[in-house]
């Protein structure tokens, strides 16, 4: 607070009575001049203010809070900020921008290389791959990561990454670690490049350079050691091969090298079921029971699909290989997609379906039987009864009720003195004493008038009234006298009835009965129903002759043949190499197999599968339908046909079984082998393995004590040259590094001799000029 006091005579250093008292205040507090009360200036505090505000706390009677962060301290009268190092801002509440530390950040950070330096000490936090107090130095070799903490794991002379440790691998190698060897058939830096060596030889994961299997030489292994065509150690052995079928022989051991599409011991052989390509490695795409080109895996689909893959189904309307035939399946029928083979819908039958089913039977494959009765036609696709006039009920079983008859008993008796009329045609059954087509006549028949006494001129059965003699005429005749017949359509008395709906007739119904007319084929009140089965031609009194399941056509006895047989009778089966219906189909089947007439399906000779007889039996089976297994053996081939054993190089025996006997090898065991002095001979490469002291190809040649340690003199002799030629290179080489270890140890001992006469040198240091770092300089 601040007071104003207006009292007369005391100074500031003194108050109260007569300004008797003096004033005890400090720091630029002002003294009360009656009470003597100090009231202290910004920033103290205290009963003569003789104390600064407390710590936190600042401004008049220190009633303010500091607002500083991160340790700073407050001016006790203003409240300003005085941060402390590494920290910045109004209230200290920043750290140091990067690249500065220190009090007031004013000192610059020395880091290097994206080192980070602390806001407080500037001491430097460097980034993965480098070390040192400024992060200048890299990480030594076999080190990485933060302050190259870590050693690198990389193996085969392979260095890492300084910063993630990531293995950069020497050529020849790969993997995290660079453990491992490049993958066959490749070398080089990261293994990027591929091998050239042909003939089965490898290359050296380093440089690429080809490791030659024997019998093989060049730069890349491309040069047989013997001429194309021969082997063995003296070229002089036949290759066995298919030549055809082969790329090369090996020209030690003989053995074959197949082109595309063909195995086997000798390359005769295709390859097995399913496989195709080099070496008959390749998984063929096919499905649904194609087969595969054993060179290029093309597939030769099954009938019934189409594709690259055999995969599609043949579309609706089509069959047959590659689905290239149309269907010729009528009324809506179904065809098989394989054969062709028509699946009818109910109501008929046929190889086309073109023949509805035969009168008494309906349904599918026109097997369910018709219980109509009293010559009632049954719809051949459901089976209901289409009754004949006069008759009703479900199975044309019940009568027409008293007084109707007609079609569906639609129609109305007109009789008089009569007991009911005929259900089918309506005539009147008179009662005895009456005549007349409606029962009213007393007079007999052809007489009108008074007393009957004139004849009547009706014509075809008309009669005439008793009264005016007028013409009331039979049924299906019409005019003044009946003269007429009734008109196209109607039929029955006064030809009021019109014609029932016939179905399959050559004209109207009969004027007379409403009888339909059937054409050839049919029969029945409407004309509705086909021919029983065997029978055809107008009302079907025809016999048919078809055998064989062959179906008869019931309008002109002509046969429709089952699959597999033809002829007018259906007596002929199909000609050999052809099947199905009208034998249209060509057999696809091969190596002398026959084709089912029925649906063309092949059944293989001996030794021969598949989908047309094109693949040989598989490996280790033979003979009829594949189902005889092979008694082969040590990697002998079997004859798919008769089972017969083809022995591999050294094997004899029906079944190869025996190793060639002492002094034979080869191919049949017909080569003699040439070892001398009691030498041993391989039965399949005729190589002389010698007894000891003796050396050669033929062992005729006395070794030296040496040469019997040496264990190559006991294999092949031209193998036996190179490893005498490398042994002596080995040994020349061992001798120079024990002359060069006695020459190094010899000056060593010099120089030490050399030493013991001269004094130590002096070091001294000097101060170098200022720098961050201290420089030390060695003086001699």
């Amino acid at each position: 607070w601040e007071m104003t006091v207006c009292f007369p005579g005391c100074d500031s250093e003194h108050w109260g009575p007569h300004c008797s008292n003096r004033c005890q205040c400090q720091n630029e507090a002002l003294c009360n001049p009656i009470t003597g009360a100090c009231v202290c200036a910004d920033g103290y505090q205290g009963w003569r203010c003789e104390e600064l505000c407390d710590p936190g706390s600042y401004g008049k009677g220190c009633q303010f809070k500091c607002q500083c962060h991160n340790g700073a301290t407050c001016n006790h009268k203003t409240g300003e900020c005085h941060c402390a190092p590494g920290y910045t801002g109004v209230l200290c509440e920043e750290r140091c921008p990067p690249g500065s530390h220190g009090a007031q950040c004013e000192l610059r950070c020395p880091c290097q290389n994206g080192g980070v330096c602390h806001h407080i000490t500037g001491e430097c936090s460097c980034p993965p791959g480098w070390m040192g107090l400024v992060c200048a130095q890299p990480c030594p070799p076999g080190t990485f990561g933060i302050n190259c903490s870590q050693d690198c794991p990389c193996h085969n002379g392979g260095h890492c990454d300084p910063v993630t440790g990531k293995c950069i691998c020497t050529a020849g190698y790969i993997g995290d670690r660079c453990q491992e060897e490049c993958p066959i058939g490749t070398y080089g830096f990261q293994c990027a490049q591929r091998c050239d060596c042909q003939n089965g030889a490898k290359c050296y994961h380093v440089n690429g350079a080809c490791m030659c299997d024997p019998g093989f030489k060049g730069i890349y292994c491309q040069e047989r050691m013997c001429p194309e065509g021969f082997y063995g150690l003296k070229c002089n052995k036949r290759c066995p091969c298919n030549i055809t079928n082969t790329l090369s022989c090996h020209p030690l051991s003989g053995e074959c090298s197949c082109k595309v599409g063909w195995a086997g011991l000798y390359c005769n052989e295709t390859c097995p079921p399913g496989y195709y390509g080099e070496g008959c490695q390749l998984t063929c795409p096919c499905q649904n029971g194609a087969d595969c080109d054993s060179i290029t895996g093309k597939c030769s689909c099954a009938p019934g699909y189409m594709g690259d893959d055999c995969t599609i189904a043949c579309m609706a309307g089509t069959y047959g290989t590659n689905c290239s035939s149309v269907c010729n399946c009528k009324n809506d029928g179904a065809c098989s997609p394989v054969d062709g083979l028509c699946y009818c819908k109910e109501g008929w039958q046929g190889v086309d379906c073109s023949i509805p089913c035969s009168s008494g039977s309906w349904g599918l494959n026109c097997n369910q039987t018709c219980y109509c009765t009293n010559g009632a036609a049954c719809r051949p696709a459901d089976g209901f009864c289409l009754c004949s006039p006069g008759w009703q009920g479900e199975y044309c079983d019940q009568p027409c009720p008293d007084g109707t008859y007609g079609l569906n008993c639609s129609e109305r008796c007109d009789c008089s003195h009569a007991d009911g009329c005929d259900p089918v045609t309506g005539y009147c059954c008179c009662l005895a004493g009456w005549t007349g087509i409606h029962c009213d006549n007393i007079c007999t028949q052809g007489r009108w008038g008074p007393n009957c006494s004139i004849s009547c001129n009706c014509e075809n059965g008309g009669s005439c009234s008793p009264e005016d003699g007028t013409c009331d005429c039979a049924p299906g005749y019409r005019g003044p006298l009946c003269q007429r017949i009734c008109p196209p359509g109607f039929y029955g008395h006064h030809c009021s009835q019109p014609c029932p709906q016939c179905v399959h007739s050559s004209g109207p119904c009969h004027h007379v009965s409403g009888h339909c007319d059937c054409l050839p084929g049919f029969f029945g009140a409407l004309c509705n129903q086909v021919c029983p089965s065997g029978k055809y031609g107008k009302n079907c009194a025809e016999v048919c002759q078809c055998t064989e399941n062959g179906t008869c056509n019931p309008i002109d006895g002509s046969c429709q043949c089952f699959p597999g047989w033809i002829g007018m009778d259906c007596s002929q089966t199909c000609p050999t190499g052809f099947w199905g219906p009208d034998c249209f189909h060509s057999c696809n089947c091969h190596n002398g197999a026959m084709c089912s007439p029925y649906d063309g399906e092949c059944r293989c000779t001996h030794g021969w599968t598949g989908l047309y007889c094109t693949q040989r039996c598989p490996a280790a089976f033979y003979g009829k339908n594949c189902a005889n297994v092979c008694q082969c053996q040590n990697g002998a081939d079997c004859d798919h046909i008769t089972g017969q054993c083809t022995c591999r190089t050294g094997f004899t025996g029906k079944q190869c079984e025996q190793k060639c006997s002492p002094g034979t090898f080869g191919y049949g065991c017909k080569q003699l082998c040439e070892c001398m002095n009691n030498a041993t001979c391989d039965h399949v490469t005729g190589t002389c393995y010698c007894s000891p002291g003796f050396k050669g190809i033929r062992c005729d040649q006395a070794a030296l004590m040496m040469e019997e340690l040496n264990p190559y003199t006991k294999i092949s002799p031209a193998l036996g040259s190179e490893r005498h030629s490398v042994g002596a290179i080995i040994g020349i080489i061992i001798l120079l590094l024990i002359i060069m270890v006695l020459l190094a140890l010899f000056v060593w001992y010099r120089r030490k001799q050399k030493e013991k006469g001269h004094d130590m040198p002096s070091v001294s240091y000097t101060p170098a000029m200022r720098m961050t770092n201290t420089d030390y300089s060695l003086s001699g």
